[in-house]
């Protein structure tokens, strides 16, 4: 398995099939709730504009994409609306006395692993690799994950993320937890 950061338009285009396979409107409720699943639709150019700002990492296993996770930067802000409601809600959380956007921090735009990759420590491994490539720059790790999502929940606790705040969208009556993970209080 080789992990790294995405390269080519090429690395964007299979993000896009393998998110293609895992958005929630095209898995059965079952599959939903034992395998998790994405809720973002991203563009080729959303894609582009995000690996230009910073990019994402990639897992390729017998040169198949098998996992990634998306880097968003706050300079892409404005580039892919929905994450703009994080981007803003951000600016005012708090996160120990002080709003998030006090700090140096980023979004996880969307982490996916291949059905036939998970519960291989694949998940853990990618994130790992954001932490390789980032913590030097990024104090913190944030994102937003639907409630119902239990495996989502769980792998990202394991991980290190500390939930900071619960919302419901009002836009769709949805829960949402949004996470956070301190790479300088966990070292």
């Amino acid at each position: 398995m080789q992990i790294q950061l995405t390269e080519t338009d090429q690395d964007l285009r299979d993000i896009l099939d393998l998110q293609k396979q895992n958005l929630v409107g095209n898995l059965p409720a079952d599959v939903q709730a034992r395998e998790g699943f994405v809720t973002l639709q991203y563009t080729l150019t959303e894609l582009q504009q995000l690996h230009a700002a910073a990019p994402s990492i990639i897992a390729r296993a017998d040169g198949r994409l098998v996992g990634y996770a998306l880097v968003a930067v706050p300079s892409v802000r404005g580039l892919v609306p929905p994450l703009d409601e994080l981007f803003t809600m951000a600016e005012t959380l708090p996160y120990r006395g002080r709003p998030i956007a006090d700090y140096s921090y980023y979004l996880m735009g969307q982490i996916c692993v291949a059905d036939g990759y998970r519960g291989l420590g694949l998940f853990d491994k990618l994130y790992q690799a954001h932490r390789v490539f980032y913590s030097s720059h990024y104090q913190l790790l944030v994102t937003d994950i639907a409630a119902r999502n239990a495996r989502s929940l769980r792998a990202h606790e394991r991980v290190g993320f500390q939930p900071l705040h619960h919302f419901l969208n009002q836009a769709t009556q949805q829960e949402w937890v949004v996470v956070g993970w301190d790479w300088q209080l966990d070292k």
